[in-house]
């Protein structure tokens, strides 16, 4: 999905090569852990107003394919 490689990115020089937000100091994870929260996406933008809504839905698709990732991986 282009749309999750344009906001998603892994650089080691960043967050300790954590997925981060657009190679924004913003984690995947903290967007995740904000939405677990109980956060709106809303609340989200607010608390980080570099973010834009299409970074939280990449956050969530890229959540949502780690599983798939580490399966194959692991059966590899």
């Amino acid at each position: 999905m282009k749309n999750l490689r344009d906001r998603i990115t892994i650089d080691p020089e960043i967050c300790n090569g954590k997925p981060t937000i657009r190679g924004l100091r913003i984690t995947v994870k903290t967007v995740l852990e904000y939405l677990a929260a109980g956060e709106s996406v809303e609340n989200i933008l607010e608390a980080y107003p570099v973010l834009e809504k299409e970074d939280v839905i990449a956050a969530i698709q890229y959540a949502v394919k780690i599983p798939d990732h580490e399966t194959s991986a692991q059966t590899a």
